[in-house]
């Protein structure tokens, strides 16, 4: 089990592990037919400048991630022990095939309709229950955590918990698109509200969704508990300008900075 990334609850110090999501790395590769950028390189070099995880989502259309892709970065993923793969996508539509063959260290269930553009809405309750617990159950028996796909919605964590997932992801666009605003308050708090009533229901957290240097430390200090945040279009857009083993290594200042102490006023 990875110390950074996948802890007992209260077993670890809290910081933010970094999951690089490579799908943008494919959807360039598949304008061409000539294998670059190679996937599997680029994820070993992210894992060489400091990530702890590799996120890809295989859409059924195969539009970036495709199905060998999500096997070869299993094989890389065995030389890197420490490292988690999270598989994410709609477990009702191709996610639960690669789940069963590649058994990640982790599946995060998103509801997404097979040809939408972007993830752009969480799980809802009580409606969506019934019938992710029988998935959320066979994920398990695997050995696979589970974490769902959530808005920032504090009334639905306990249901979110009665599914039997260990974790959710915040979908964090809304934050995003406040990030710098003057509702940027209003809406980090919440988010903190959401966070404190999914750690009360059990549930540990994560977060994803246009994150970026300019937002990701200012989520990281008010939204309590976050665990792993997985982070795609905006770091694959980072390295065209600063190549792809600085711009991991900026997030991971981007996180040290989120957790610094803060500095007393001066009197």
């Amino acid at each position: 089990m990875n110390p950074l990334v996948a802890p007992e609850a209260g077993a670890r110090p809290h910081r933010t592990a970094l999951s690089v999501n490579v799908n943008k790395i494919a959807l360039l590769r598949n304008t061409r037919h000539l294998g670059i950028p190679d996937v599997v390189a680029l994820s070993r070099q992210a894992l060489e400048a400091g990530a702890q995880g590799i996120t890809v989502h295989p859409r059924p259309d195969e539009r970036h991630i495709r199905a060998h892709d999500v096997g070869e970065l299993a094989a890389l993923l065995k030389q890197w022990p420490e490292v988690e793969y999270n598989i994410e996508g709609n477990p009702f539509h191709n996610l639960m095939g690669f789940v069963r063959e590649f058994k990640p260290h982790q599946v995060t269930f998103v509801p997404d309709d097979a040809g939408q553009f972007t993830s752009d809405h969480g799980w809802s309750f009580p409606a969506d229950l019934a019938r992710l617990q029988p998935l959320v159950a066979e994920a398990q028996a695997l050995g696979v955590r589970v974490s769902l796909f959530m808005d920032p919605l504090p009334e639905a964590m306990a249901a979110a918990r009665a599914t039997g997932a260990e974790r959710i992801e915040l979908y964090t666009e809304s934050y995003a698109s406040a990030h710098g605003t003057p509702q940027q308050a209003a809406v980090l708090a919440r988010f903190a509200a959401a966070a404190d009533a999914a750690l009360a229901a059990g549930l540990q957290i994560n977060a994803g969704h246009d994150l970026n240097r300019a937002n990701l430390a200012d989520f990281l200090r008010a939204v309590p508990g976050v665990l792993e945040v997985s982070i795609g279009h905006a770091l694959v857009a980072d390295a065209l300008e600063l190549g792809l083993a600085e711009t991991v290594r900026e997030y991971q200042r981007c996180i040290q900075r989120a957790f610094a102490p803060v500095a007393p006023a001066a009197r």
